[in-house]
């Protein structure tokens, strides 16, 4: 089928009542968990997992696709309201947000960043869908030599530039690529690092890992580090015209939409491209090119619509090596890498053979989410709101036993909610001495792969490593690896 009948059939299948109902579901619980301070979409994503353990793969992935957007869209309005992004892509937003809503322009930020978000994600999403397919046949050309590269191209590039230091994010990677070596080899069929514990024979559920580091550790972090009343409720008020935007706020914001596309797509399909870089990028182009670059600082508009623009391209962005390659890009990605290991689904481009239905279901849901929530944000502004006043000890607690039913609820077995606690503790460690938590996410779920894979290749070249460098992707794709260690380092030399 041509990419059109495949999406034509993704729609057919995202549009039956039930699955609408799964992603208004998905839309609605993103939202309301990402609006939440301190909790982005990866944590939203990993709370939620084990919730659809229960539901058809399609359906599963749809509703995930709807808390993957909502909780991007809820994040927004944590950084503008209360100052407190959910995570690094949302600073970028917070900058100038914030600053509007304490000018009583709060109405008028978190409209241009949903309006912005809908602009952005719809138009990523058309070229979500026409770069796919094309990446996809050129996958089909890789071997287990491409694929050990690419792992390592993502180990090297997310540990590089989600890392303020190259060392704490190799660190970082290497506690998750350890992580990964614990169960039974593959290969010899001998215990590896399980201490004698029998529950760690499979290995440890990378739902645990994330639910540990994300959710059990951001909470952690907050109880030890946080000071009480550090932290200041800002209502939104209304600023005029419609949805708070005047006349000159709908000029001055839809450019920097479109800036922000262009900017946070591409550099979301690049490895470790994420949405930090796009975000902070967008920011500074729109400052350059304001119209009064005298209210930067003070709560200028396109320093809400550009960054929230680039961070929704972006995500959508980060879609096309996740689903095409089984490459994880961001801390989110790996999370819904997660998801499609707990259906005994592998991405990669055998998955739109295998499996279009699903893939063109997905697809077609991130319109119909994005739909979905414009009409879910614009309007209900007040009641995200309120929902920011509930105390940080019911919040925090309540997250703590919504992580541990969930963990419990995987293999009903205690160990894995003592392991949860101890990886928990091991993140609030991390993010107190400001190590990143992604990096390792990756290298626990990729670490086998890339373990399995160059096993693979050595296999067939009959041990030869040479293999890795005589293959012209693989040492393509290495070479850009050595790249993403050096270059950022070189960079900081130069400034």
């Amino acid at each position: 089928m041509s990419t059109w009948e495949s999406l034509v059939m993704g729609f057919s299948v995202a549009a039956a009542p039930s699955n609408l109902l799964w992603a208004f579901a998905g839309v609605s619980l993103g939202t309301a968990v990402g609006v939440l301070p301190g909790i982005g979409p990866a944590l939203t994503v990993a709370l939620l997992l084990p919730v659809t353990l229960t539901l058809a793969p399609t359906s599963a992935f749809i509703m995930f696709a709807g808390i993957y957007y909502g909780a991007m869209y809820g994040g927004s309005t944590t950084s503008i309201l209360l100052n407190t992004p959910g995570e690094s892509a949302s600073i970028a937003t917070a900058l100038e947000g914030n600053l509007m809503a304490r000018r009583g322009r709060g109405a008028a930020a978190l409209s241009t960043a949903a309006l912005g978000s809908f602009v952005a994600g719809t138009l990523a999403t058309v070229a979500l869908t026409l770069s796919a397919p094309a990446l996809v046949r050129v996958a089909l050309h890789f071997g287990p030599a491409e694929y050990f590269a690419l792992a390592v191209l993502a180990f090297t590039s997310v540990s590089a530039v989600l890392g303020r230091s190259l060392s704490k994010g190799l660190f970082s990677l290497f506690i998750g690529l350890g992580l990964g070596l614990v169960g039974i080899d593959p290969l010899t069929g001998k215990a590896r690092f399980a201490l004698g514990v029998s529950q760690l024979l499979d290995g440890i559920d990378v739902v645990i890992l994330v639910m540990g580091l994300f959710a059990v550790g951001e909470t952690f972090y907050l109880a030890w580090c946080s000071t009480p009343g550090e932290e200041e409720v800002v209502r939104p008020k209304d600023g005029g015209g419609f949805m708070g935007l005047s006349r000159e706020d709908w000029s001055r914001s839809w450019p920097a939409w479109l800036r922000g596309t262009a900017i946070g797509f591409p550099l979301g399909v690049l490895p470790a491209g994420g949405a930090e870089i796009p975000t902070f990028l967008s920011y500074m182009m729109e400052k350059r090119l304001a119209r009064k670059p005298e209210e930067f600082g003070h709560g200028a508009i396109e320093g809400v619509a550009g960054p929230e623009a680039a961070n929704n391209a972006a995500a959508a962005g980060v879609l096309v090596p996740l689903l095409t390659l089984g490459l994880p890009t961001s801390a989110t990605a790996a999370v819904l890498l997660a998801a499609f290991q707990q259906y005994g689904l592998r991405p990669g481009p055998l998955l739109f053979e295998s499996q279009p239905e699903l893939v063109w279901s997905l697809i077609a849901s991130l319109y119909v989410g994005n739909v979905m929530l414009l009409v879910l944000n614009l309007p209900l502004v007040g009641i995200w709101v309120r929902v920011l006043l509930m105390p940080k000890p019911l919040l925090y607690g309540g997250i703590l036993v919504l992580a541990s039913l969930g963990a419990y609820s995987l293999n009903g077995s205690i160990v894995d909610v003592m392991l949860l606690y101890v990886i928990g503790a091991l993140g609030a460690l991390l993010r107190r001495f400001d190590f990143p938590v992604a990096p390792a996410v990756l290298g626990l779920i990729l670490g086998p792969l890339a373990e399995q894979q160059a096993r693979r290749a050595l296999a067939i070249s009959q041990g030869d490593w040479t293999v890795f460098v005589t293959r012209p992707i693989a040492a393509a794709v290495l070479a850009a690896a050595l790249l993403a260690l050096l270059l950022p380092r070189w960079f900081r030399r130069r400034v």
